[in-house]
Order: structure tokens, then C-alpha cells, then sequence
């Protein structure tokens, strides 16, 4: 894909981008950077893009990426917890929880994030990918499990 090319889909692609930063941090002005940032590495590698694959997907993923790793970043530069802190009035932020995604299988992790981060329904899912809806709801199911198991394991530690 040339620049021109890329040009002409840009305002398609900002306000997927834009989504994407707004159902991650729940804040315009971050949003917005993931837009920009997202756009930016996008016309980095235009020209290696190939034209005829899907381009909105591809901008999707490095959206999220972008809001992953934006995230740890924050996460890196916080404060830890010393004994001298009043652990009784600390509460978790439940929306700041980072899943294991990684210990997902490629297939499972990316009907999960179409199910509960994209926000598709089973039969959506279904559709597009074309499998069977049974199969959407027990890999989905699964993956879940596998998250809920992990995320249990790492609070009794």
C-alpha cells in the first residue's frame, strides 16, 4: 500500500482507533493519543501493508497493543505498597486488572477479546468467523475459565 492509498483510508481508520482508546482508558484525551500513536506507526509501515488484507482489523490490534503497553508504562512508574501504608483503605481497581491473556491459546484469545472487549455477540462472532456457535460459546467459556483460574491463583499469593 503507497502513502495515497493510506491517505484515503485514514478517516476510516481514526475512529476504530479512537474506539478502541475510549472502551481502554474511558478518557478522550487518551483516547486520543491512541489514535494518534496508532495512526503514526501505521504510516511508519504503510508501505509495507499489504492493500488487500483488512486493514481495519490490522488497525484495531495496534490500537489495542497501543493501549496495552501504554498501560504498563503507567504500571511501571507507580508507587508499591510498603508496610507502612494503610492496606485497609487501598482498594483494587477492578477496570485496572491486566488479564493473562498470554496464557490463552491464539484461537481462544481472539474470540474472547471479540466476545468480551469488542463486545460481539456469540452469533456475531459466529458469522464472521464462520464456526458454530456452540464452538464460539465453549472456547469462549474456556478461556474464561482459564482467566478466572489464573486471576484467583495470583490473589491468594
Amino acid at each position: 500500500m503507497n502513502r495515497q492509498e493510506f491517505e484515503h483510508i485514514v478517516k476510516e481508520l481514526r475512529p476504530l482507533m479512537f474506539d478502541v482508546g475510549m472502551r481502554y482508558f474511558r478518557s478522550r484525551e487518551d483516547a486520543e493519543d491512541v489514535a494518534q500513536e496508532s495512526l503514526l506507526l501505521l504510516w511508519k509501515y504503510c508501505e509495507q501493508m499489504d492493500a488487500t488484507r483488512n486493514v481495519q482489523a490490522l488497525a484495531i490490534k495496534v490500537a489495542k497493543n497501543y493501549c496495552v503497553s501504554t498501560q504498563r508504562r503507567k504500571r511501571v512508574n507507580t508507587i508499591p505498597l510498603t508496610d507502612q501504608t494503610d492496606r485497609a483503605i487501598v482498594q483494587p481497581d477492578v477496570d485496572k486488572v491486566e488479564l493473562p491473556l498470554h496464557l490463552l491459546a491464539p484461537r481462544e484469545r481472539e474470540l474472547f477479546e471479540l466476545r468480551q472487549l469488542d463486545g460481539l455477540s456469540t452469533d456475531e462472532i459466529a458469522a464472521t468467523k464462520k464456526i458454530k456457535k456452540e464452538t464460539v460459546q465453549s472456547m469462549v467459556s474456556a478461556a474464561r475459565k482459564k482467566l478466572y483460574e489464573e486471576l484467583k491463583r495470583r490473589m491468594r499469593q
